[in-house]
């Protein structure tokens, strides 16, 4: 899967002032990506907000975005969930011929065992048309996949080829490099630590940050594949307080302010999320600024 290695980002779904989906702002976010070095885009991940779209909506989001990329970049579509069953018959009904693979969160809020958990991509893997990208993301879930059960799974199934880990642990990061099948993709969800885990061995990310700073994050993940490592922390530093401020009040809040200065799409965000307060938003602006006449 050399489509997955490097920069992936996960959209936001823009909402106008009424809260309906902004189509015109999210094609501006795909072709903002595009043109500054991004190498592939996920569709319908926890940043696009995907628990409060109606069934209609996501549709079209896909064909939103689907149109606006015209075949540049690979794209990954969120199918995740608590409840396998459901999973199962999407991936049974949907037309995947615009995808390269899925990203399938680990079920959050049931909180599993491991043997469930592995149960439950067990039966994805055979129903799935498509490589799936397991989403171990414990702030969210309120279960970690633990490392011993991801190379179970991507020992047993061909079918899984990568995982975005995003537990913020960097040991546990390294143990999945370390044990892992040979051609096994560990991804980093977590933007913070993406080069450290580039470097130790991992095959990029699946970013929020890289989606307001695509020129600049992919730069960085790029110069990490390559192991020119003094360049890369240059970058890393450069943005690093960007990634500690758009997830200070909640995402997607604090990246959808990034594109409101950028001026690609309104801010909204729809409850149970609110907006982030002047003062983040006031600092957001003064290091896109900042960032701009460098």
């Amino acid at each position: 899967m050399q489509s997955l290695i490097g920069t992936g980002v996960a959209l936001v779904t823009p909402f106008n002032k009424d809260l309906s989906v902004d189509v015109d702002g999210l094609k501006r976010i795909v072709n903002f990506q595009i043109d500054n070095g991004i190498d592939y885009l996920v569709v319908l991940g926890t940043t696009a907000e995907n628990a409060t779209l109606t069934n209609d909506e996501k549709e079209l989001v896909i064909k939103t975005v689907i149109d606006a990329n015209k075949k540049r970049l690979p794209l990954v579509l969120g199918v995740g969930g608590n409840n396998t069953q459901k999973i199962i018959d999407e991936l049974k009904t949907r037309d995947f011929s615009e995808f390269e693979a899925i990203l399938s969160v680990s079920p959050y809020y049931n909180k599993p065992t491991q043997e469930g958990i592995y149960q439950h991509y067990k039966a994805i893997s055979e129903a799935s048309p498509l490589p799936i990208i397991l989403y171990n993301v414990p702030g969210r879930t309120a279960s970690n996949m633990l490392p011993s059960t991801v190379i179970r799974l991507a020992n047993d199934f061909k079918n899984i080829v990568a995982i975005k880990e995003a537990a913020g642990d960097i040991v546990q990061a390294m143990t999945l490099i370390k044990n892992k099948p040979k051609d096994f993709l560990v991804i980093s969800g977590d933007d913070m630590v993406t080069l450290p885990m580039i470097l130790a061995g991992g095959s990029g990310v699946i970013s929020v940050i890289a989606e307001g700073f695509p020129k600049e994050f992919s730069e960085m993940v790029h110069l990490g594949l390559n192991r020119k490592v003094d360049e890369a922390y240059k970058i890393h530093y450069l943005i690093s307080d960007a990634i500690d401020m758009i997830f200070e009040q909640g995402n997607p809040a604090g990246i959808k302010e990034v594109f409101k200065h950028l001026g690609l799409a309104e801010n909204t965000v729809r409850l149970p999320l609110v907006n982030v307060d002047e003062n983040l938003s006031n600092r957001l602006k003064n290091y896109i600024d900042k960032l701009h006449k460098k």
